[in-house]
């Protein structure tokens, strides 16, 4: 075992007594202090202020102060214009449909517009209007006979015109106008027309189309007699108790013309 020198022990000695000292002064010679600094106050939380609104322009004031119409009130208003129609067809008189020949003529006339023009201005087929057909048929049974039977049988009988001869403008050759011959209409001459529908658009073309005025002298007669509503001919020929084979036999007191139709009249058209 190593022995410490004596003069090491004495200076660690007074080392620590110096030390002990030092700490007690301090701890007597100075007071603990605190801090004399005043406090300092956290800094208040001002609220958000919103900006002012903008002024509201006058127009859109007047817009928003403006009375609003109620709902129900623009429902009336939708309704109008229905009550309008509603009321147009209320107050406006019904179209009296005349029935007889010239009625049924008019529905039978879509199956010839195709040649003679839904207004009988013509095409593939002769003009019939503006007095055109009276002019050609100044007599209804000529026309009756040529509708009936088609210009094929004229041709076959060598016969050169059709209808009126001495005709303004010139008569009409069978097959003059393009070289399109007229059909047959009469159902026993192939075509597919009866006799009340041939003599109802006949009627059609001469009275609608063609212009003839029944209550004139020159048409009255005719009118009455095969195309007015109270026409026993129309009548019979609709009941199925005459037929354009018997007319002139069945209607022996009707004044007989030259070329009154009939079975005879047809036949010698036909050769």
């Amino acid at each position: 075992m190593t022995e410490i020198p004596e003069h090491l022990l004495k200076r660690s000695k007074d080392r620590r007594a110096a030390a002990g000292e030092s700490s007690s002064e301090q701890s007597t010679s100075s007071p603990a202090t605190t801090s004399s600094a005043p406090a300092v106050a956290p800094k208040p939380v001002v609220p958000e202020v919103a900006p002012p609104p903008k002024p509201v322009a006058p127009y859109v004031a007047a817009a928003n102060n403006r009375k609003k119409i109620p709902y129900w009130a623009m429902t009336t208003l939708s309704l109008l214009p229905l009550w309008a129609f509603l009321y147009f067809i209320a107050v406006k008189p019904a179209e009296v449909v005349e029935s007889g020949p010239l009625s049924l003529g008019a529905e039978v006339y879509g199956g010839c517009a195709g040649c003679h023009g839904a207004q009988g201005a013509g095409g593939a087929g002769r003009a019939l209007y503006q007095g055109e057909v009276l002019k050609t048929f100044p007599k209804m049974e000529d026309m009756l006979n040529f509708v009936y039977t088609g210009s094929q049988k004229y041709v076959a009988s060598g016969l050169a015109v059709y209808g009126d001869p001495n005709r303004e403008g010139g008569a009409h050759a069978p097959l003059s106008y393009n070289g399109n011959p007229m059909p047959m209409q009469g159902e026993k001459a192939g075509g597919g027309l009866t006799d009340e529908e041939i003599l109802a658009v006949v009627c059609h073309e001469r009275y609608t189309i063609g212009g003839a005025d029944p209550k004139s002298e020159k048409w009255k007669e005719e009118y009455e007699t095969w195309c007015s509503p109270e026409s026993e001919i129309f009548r019979g020929l609709e009941a199925g108790a005459t037929s354009f084979d018997t007319i002139d036999k069945d209607f022996a007191s009707l004044p007989k013309k030259p070329g009154f139709v009939g079975s005879e009249a047809r036949a010698s058209i036909a050769g």
